[in-house]
């Protein structure tokens, strides 16, 4: 089966889609698809973050854990929903941080594609889901793919700054070589814990700070 990737990454992960576990990956969503189960985000989008930020572009990396399950919400970014889908709870508290860190307003669209093209890579660590059933496909394979991809980006990039939210996302520091990367460290978005650290984190504007350091472009939060 030919990958549909963008090309930059198409060339650093390779040999990842000759591997036996994502054969498994894709035999597993053929057989889920033939078994007439709905899947998310649409084939077209599940690597929708790879192809809005190519490996070339990369500054910023934020993880995600599953893609959103419920019906119009999943569009391949983590914590992104697209045009005229209302905001998810964690969505809306980045957001609110977002006002509290920049001053900038709140946006009417949940739509993270400005960031993801200026760089960010809005990478969920399992790129598909069953239709309301979160975790449906943690266990299929995704889990190594993507752990790939953070391994690849800090073995052949330097100076990218992985923002980890919450325990999952932590638990990927252990893949990134941290003498020649950033990581900042806060509590999820999500309502259960934004309280407990992510408020407050002010991770947009270190982000900035970081960037500007090593006289590469801000990112441009405002959606």
């Amino acid at each position: 089966m030919e990958i549909q990737i963008e090309e930059s990454w198409k060339q650093v992960l390779k040999k990842e889609f000759d591997k036996p576990y994502f054969q498994h990956i894709v035999s597993f969503l053929k057989a889920e698809k033939a078994a007439g189960r709905i899947i998310y985000p649409a084939g077209s989008l599940i690597f929708n973050s790879f192809e809005k930020t190519p490996f070339s572009n990369l500054k910023v990396v934020i993880i995600g854990q599953d893609p959103y399950h419920n019906k119009g919400q999943a569009q391949g970014l983590s914590f992104s929903v697209p045009e005229g889908i209302q905001k998810p709870p964690s969505l809306l508290n980045i957001f609110k941080e977002l006002k509290n860190d920049l001053g900038i307003e709140i946006s009417e669209s949940g739509n993270l594609d400005k960031w993801a093209k200026q760089g960010v890579l809005l990478l969920n660590a399992s790129l598909t889901v069953r239709q309301n059933e979160p975790g449906s496909h943690a266990q299929i394979g995704w889990l190594q793919f993507t752990d790939s991809v953070i391994r690849k980006i800090s073995d052949e990039k330097e100076g990218i700054i992985f923002l980890l939210w919450g325990k999952f996302a932590q638990e990927k520091q252990s893949l990134i070589d941290q003498s020649k990367h950033f990581i900042l460290k806060a509590a999820h978005p999500s309502p259960f814990s934004a309280a407990n650290g992510f408020f407050g984190c002010k991770h947009f504007s270190k982000t900035n700070e970081l960037l500007m350091k090593q006289k590469k472009a801000p990112v441009d939060w405002k959606i």
